[in-house]
């Protein structure tokens, strides 16, 4: 069992800047392809961003694109999200999430995620 603790998430100003980050506790780390997902007050949890195990391969979703970056740090058992030039349509609960395999999807499908976080709560204030 993986479990998984976001941190970072709070409020914002339009055009601010925030890092999130999500820590594991398998020690295996690097075995496991991880991504981002968000959801917005009314609206379903969507796909952000996934990297391999290797931290090789990113894909992203292109309502985020140029603007968040995913990174990985296997010897501390934490994956990031950096996310820059905010805007109010940014504001959700981010949730990271691992899938038992090394390789990254670009598909993105929730289904593929085998462990979630709790989420953390992203404000951006217009």
């Amino acid at each position: 069992q993986v479990q998984l603790v976001e941190s970072g998430g709070g409020l914002v100003q339009a055009g601010g800047s925030l890092r999130l980050s999500c820590a594991a506790s398998e020690r295996t780390f690097s075995r496991y392809a991880m991504g981002w997902f968000r959801q917005a007050p009314g609206k379903e949890r969507e796909f952000v961003a996934t990297i391999s195990g290797s931290g090789s391969s990113t894909y992203y979703a292109d309502s985020v694109k140029g603007r968040f970056t995913i990174s990985r740090d296997n010897a501390k058992n934490t994956m990031y999200l950096q996310m820059n030039s905010l805007s109010p349509a940014d504001t959700a609960v981010y949730y990271c999430a691992a899938r038992t395999v090394v390789f990254a999807s670009a598909r993105g499908a929730q289904g593929e995620y085998d462990y979630w976080g709790q989420g953390t709560q992203v404000t951006v204030s217009s």
